[in-house]
């Protein structure tokens, strides 16, 4: 967590130059490819954590449950 912390020191201006910086190091071209690459990533790890979690209400919901 500790490691985050400098995150929260960024501002508008460093937002700026590391737009910048991405933009030179990519290029306009690369960067929506770069970014629908990345939500797809998202798109996936979010269908995989849901899958998960179906999975366990479904294993959860096949237990017996006792009562005490």
């Amino acid at each position: 967590m500790n490691q985050l912390l400098f995150l929260q020191s960024l501002g508008m201006p460093e937002i700026i130059i590391i737009a910048l910086v991405v933009l030179l190091l990519f290029g306009g071209r690369k960067i929506p490819e770069l970014m629908k690459g990345i939500g797809k990533g998202i798109k996936n790890f979010k269908e995989g954590v849901k899958g998960i979690e179906d999975d366990i209400k479904i294993d959860d919901s096949s237990k017996p449950r006792t009562t005490e």
